[in-house]
């Protein structure tokens, strides 16, 4: 509205201004008259008031207009603007008054315009209409288009809410099928969610594989059980021979099952996130006891090397002590010559080194040795009483400490275990 009234004003000063040049000294009042005439406007006046203050010339198309504004002498030119109760209505008025100067017939008077400004009254209620319009129209484009945008940002939600029931419904994990790569926070949460349905179908695939292992182990003692049992039944214990090599054979399968029974549950306690005991442990000494022990129980020539003591680590002691007698076993179960146990530390690693010479491993079958249930010579773990879990368990425990276990070995040569457990280990 400012801006508009100053181009009013501009315009009607230029409008004073021009009427002034284009007046001679000597035209007449018929002249002056057409001329101011040619420059009135729609509900406007022009006049010319003489320096004594009377009207010397005016033209006018309303007349009401004109009576109500009193003419002013002025000695350098001015504006306002009014409001005037005009046919019951009211109108704002811009008066521009501008002084003639120079050499001019009628110095000394002064030219007054006044003009009703009621298209610009009428251009601001169109403006206010538009941008009524326009606030409206903008409103219902934003309401859709938030719908819109909100539908597009609830899908994957909607989509992980509609696959959390099916999973809640039917038990079985399903992943969330995402139908754009977004890269925004969303996505993010979807991708966070799949890959946990994948460690829990993971987990379940353990799982399961862990039952069906179990239950084929355990099949072959209790078939065994189960046929002497039914030889006892039949022949009650006439035969001693038969009777003491049946009751023989069920002990020494029942006890298998036992210790089979306690390894089981061993795995399925380290399988799950298990807190340990940290505290220091000696790995000098730890060795010493286990290799003393195992001396007295397998009459094995076991030798420890080290080259400095004490050599200090934070683990926990009895899964450590676990692990190594875990490699010892297998070294004593295939191999029937001299056992080293090396001992070593570096800015970086604790390291339990193992060395048998037996019989060795197949290349091809390194890669698979810590699986479960896996055993490399069958028939001979049948005979130590292998299951196929103890370095399934060393490498669990190392995990659990942040080490890593590597086993090196050549068949017909022998095999040597590594043990790298972080030199200082700190657990989250």
């Amino acid at each position: 509205m400012q801006t508009t009234i100053s181009m009013e004003e501009d315009m009607a000063f230029q409008k004073a201004e021009d009427i002034i040049k284009n007046i001679h000294t000597n035209e007449t009042s018929d002249q002056i008259i057409r001329e101011l005439k040619d420059n009135l406007t729609e509900d406007s006046y022009i006049r010319i008031i003489q320096s004594d203050g009377k009207i010397l010339y005016e033209v006018t198309n309303e007349q009401e207009l004109a009576k109500k504004v009193k003419g002013k002498l002025v000695k350098s030119r001015e504006s306002e603007r009014k409001l005037f109760i005009i046919e019951d209505k009211e109108k704002q008025v811009l008066i521009v008054r501008v002084p003639i100067k120079g050499g001019h017939l009628l110095k000394g008077s002064i030219i007054e315009i006044g003009e009703e400004l009621e298209g610009l009254e009428s251009r601001k209620d169109t403006l206010l209409w538009i941008l009524g319009v326009s606030t409206v129209f903008a409103a219902i484009l934003s309401l859709l288009s938030g719908r819109w945008l909100s539908n597009i940002i609830m899908r994957p939600i909607f989509n992980m809410i509609n696959t959390m029931k099916d999973i809640e419904r039917s038990g079985v994990p399903k992943k969330i099928i995402i139908q754009n790569d977004t890269k925004d926070e969303l996505q993010t949460l979807a991708n966070t969610f799949n890959r946990m349905i994948d460690r829990l179908e993971e987990n379940f695939e353990k799982q399961s594989q862990f039952v069906s292992d179990a239950s084929h182990e355990l099949k072959t003692p209790l078939t065994v059980i189960k046929s002497y049992a039914n030889l006892l039944r039949r022949h009650g214990l006439e035969d001693k021979e038969m009777a003491s090599e049946a009751i023989q054979a069920i002990h020494s399968e029942a006890t298998r099952i036992q210790k089979m029974t306690e390894t089981f549950l061993n795995v399925a306690s380290l399988e799950k996130e298990v807190d340990l005991d940290i505290d220091v442990v000696n790995l000098v000494s730890l060795c010493q006891t286990i290799l003393k022990q195992l001396k007295e129980v397998y009459k094995r020539e076991i030798t420890l090397h080290f080259e400095q003591a004490p050599i200090l680590i934070m683990a926990d002691e009895l899964k450590v002590k676990q692990a190594i007698i875990i490699l010892l076993d297998n070294a004593i179960k295939y191999s029937n010559e001299k056992i080293d146990v090396f001992l070593e530390k570096n800015d970086l690693h604790a390291i339990v080194r193992v060395k048998d010479y037996g019989i060795g491993i197949p290349e091809e079958e390194i890669n698979n040795i810590f699986e479960r249930f896996y055993r490399v010579d069958k028939a001979r773990s049948r005979e130590t009483g292998g299951f196929g879990l103890g370095l399934h368990i060393a490498k669990r425990i190392m995990k659990l400490h942040k080490g890593e276990i590597k086993i090196q070995s050549k068949e017909g040569e022998g095999t040597e275990a590594e043990l790298l457990l972080p030199a200082s280990l700190e657990m989250e």
